[in-house]
């Protein structure tokens, strides 16, 4: 039987914008800007290291990839800019709980949800939300199919041609052909 074709949340470049502007803890925002701007998956995000972000080169080695897999994804400036905010530790985890352990998957949820809550956005906004943003902002903007399946680190192309049924780059060049 066909699995049915369940199309991603994506949010739009303002509304993305929202979410991380209306975070004012700067922990909780740089969780939102991994998630987008590095386009990680949640489990990602958790077992991020110090060691993993080579600012020199400008790229984050993701090492806890699914599959056991691993994979480099660019490290966009406005998050190295926080990330100096922030304090590089160089030492174990990114992202600690009060207690010093690794953040919980809940956490996470509640730190997405929440912001998006005071962005004033009425949808079902989660984790994974971010990352089909970031593949689909990459898409509209011109960026190779091939190079977003990298960064997001799918085996197959299929997977990632999702994001070709969400970007209305070529919809909206449609609406204009009437």
């Amino acid at each position: 039987a066909k699995k049915s074709l369940k199309l991603p949340l994506v949010l739009s470049r303002e509304e993305i914008n929202k979410v991380i502007e209306a975070t004012t803890n700067i922990k909780h925002k740089l969780v939102l800007m991994f998630l987008y701007y590095a386009g990680l998956r949640l489990s990602e995000v958790r077992n991020l290291r110090w060691q993993d972000i080579d600012f020199d080169r400008g790229i984050i080695h993701v090492k806890t990839a699914k599959g056991e897999k691993e994979r480099v994804v660019f490290l966009h400036f406005k998050l190295k800019s926080i990330l100096e905010i922030y304090g590089i530790d160089k030492q174990g985890l990114v992202f600690k709980s009060q207690r010093g352990e690794k953040y919980n998957e809940r956490t996470i949820q509640q730190i997405v949800r929440n912001a998006a809550r005071k962005a004033g956005i009425n949808k079902n906004v989660g984790p994974h939300s971010l990352r089909h943003s970031f593949a689909t902002h990459l898409l509209e903007a011109g960026a190779d199919i091939r190079y977003i399946q990298q960064l997001l680190g799918h085996k197959s192309l299929r997977t990632t041609q999702i994001y070709t049924h969400v970007a209305n780059r070529d919809i909206k060049k449609l609406a204009n052909l009437l």
